[in-house]
């Protein structure tokens, strides 16, 4: 099973980049067997961009994921702490082998009625082999 994640572009191409190495969310996947998570950058981009696998994912309050991946979060401690205000749980996905593609792919030729996805949504395999196949 794949994932696509909406990432604002600045996050996707740090990711992408090698200069975030968390991505964090207030949700995380209910699924363990997540083979990829396709990177899905929003407005004004639009594209899917990348992709990257997980090494693990760790869950603790805001304060207890800040000070484990402070170091290479990626993002400063104002925007964490501010996209995370109010919540009691916090979540770091810790990326493996991200991975840039050379042609950014449009959803709309991959996925029938495509609409981005609030936070992310999962791929089933047989539309995910068409992502396969395009990238």
């Amino acid at each position: 099973m794949n994932v696509l994640l909406s990432v604002k572009p600045k996050y996707g191409e740090a990711i992408l980049s090698n200069k975030k190495k968390y991505e964090f969310r207030k949700i995380i996947f209910k699924r363990e067997d997540i083979n990829r998570i396709y990177i899905y950058s929003t407005s004004p981009v639009r594209k899917i961009t990348g992709y990257f696998r997980v090494k693990e994912i760790l869950k603790g309050s805001p304060e207890e994921i800040w000070d484990m991946c402070h170091n290479h979060a990626g993002i400063t401690e104002e925007e964490f702490f501010s996209y995370f205000m109010k919540c009691l749980k916090a979540f770091a996905i810790k990326i493996k082998d991200h991975n840039r593609l050379d042609n950014p792919v449009s959803p709309e030729e991959v996925f029938k009625d495509f609409k981005p996805p609030q936070s992310f949504y999962y791929i089933k395999d047989d539309v995910s082999l068409n992502i396969e196949r395009e990238i």
